[in-house]
């Protein structure tokens, strides 16, 4: 049975992997944070090692896959999935540093404005945003201003760190676009492979030419390395991707919001990192907007793009 069509409650083990997925997700910015390491650096390894744990898969059983995509009959996938790697690049490579430039709470929730940008992206090739689409772009883009007006008062750093989150919101759209793409021809697993491999490369290139240290960490750094590869960028991914085959993307869109509050909390709680009081207001207004760009998308597309596990 559907159980996108056939209104009938979540199973419980959809509920169980969204849980999973939303908890894994939401430790992201909070390991980064909690990491002794260059942001830059923490981002190679994140997708180096993802690469490498999807390896044992994408040169076995999806080993006929990869080939066609890199010089057979799904070359054009394949071309896609190089630029997605490079967007995906440009993502980690502005987000990651903003979690440690400025605050859990603010750069998780800039980050999560990425539906809005997807929305523009789609209005620009002529697939126009519905009435409430448009609505919720306002409020988004609204309550990002409040809450980077708020940290104009704070610091130039601060400051900063908003406009590298909204950059990599922006970048994380592009990827999702490009995957959109590449995806109508290939596989979860072979797509991710060849999109973490050339994003891990761009980076590892990035931290030689900035002289960006990789190894030598403490072991609490490489803990956090680790749990950022098993969480967020396999564990997360994988339960949201499990989801979707049991309920609505638009579902799985709104619950990935979630992250803002569970990165925020848990940082709060772990780290002592306690949300900017003068921000809160604009973050509560962006995340407003961007439900309803969600949900405004819903009504447009059979399948709306979730955002992007970070």
């Amino acid at each position: 049975m559907n159980m996108r069509s056939s209104g009938q409650p979540i199973a419980p083990l959809t509920v169980l992997a969204l849980v999973v997925a939303v908890l894994a997700v939401s430790s992201s910015a909070p390991l980064i944070a909690f990491a002794s390491a260059p942001a830059l650096a923490v981002a190679f390894w994140r997708n180096g090692l993802a690469s490498v744990a999807l390896t044992p898969i994408a040169l076995g059983p999806r080993r006929g896959e990869v080939r066609e995509a890199i010089r057979g009959s799904r070359r054009r996938a394949g071309v896609f999935c190089l630029l997605a790697g490079v967007a995906l690049a440009a993502h980690f490579g502005t987000w990651m540093p903003s979690v440690q430039l400025g605050t859990v709470a603010t750069a998780t929730a800039l980050v999560a404005t990425q539906p809005v940008w997807q929305g523009l992206i789609a209005a620009w090739q002529g697939r126009r945003p519905s009435a409430g689409g448009w609505a919720g772009i306002a409020l988004a883009v609204a309550g990002a201003a409040w809450a980077t007006g708020a940290d104009v008062g704070v610091s130039g750093q601060a400051v900063l760190a908003d406009v590298l989150a909204i950059l990599g919101a922006i970048f994380a759209a592009i990827y999702t676009a490009l995957g959109e793409q590449a995806r109508s021809a290939l596989s979860t697993t072979t797509y991710t492979w060849i999109c973490y491999g050339v994003c891990a490369v761009l980076l590892l290139i990035v931290c030689s030419i900035g002289k960006i240290q990789l190894i030598g960490y403490d072991g609490k750094t490489w803990t956090a390395i680790l749990a950022l590869v098993a969480g967020a960028q396999l564990l997360g991914h994988s339960m949201f991707n499990y989801a979707l085959q049991h309920t609505t993307a638009t579902t799985v869109s709104v619950l990935i919001l979630l992250e803002v509050p569970g990165a925020a909390l848990l940082a709060w709680f772990w780290l002592g990192q306690a949300p900017r009081p003068g921000a809160l207001p604009g973050l509560a207004l962006l995340m407003a907007g961007v439900a309803v760009v969600v949900l405004g998308a819903a009504r447009t597309a059979r399948r709306p793009t979730p955002a992007l596990a970070d």
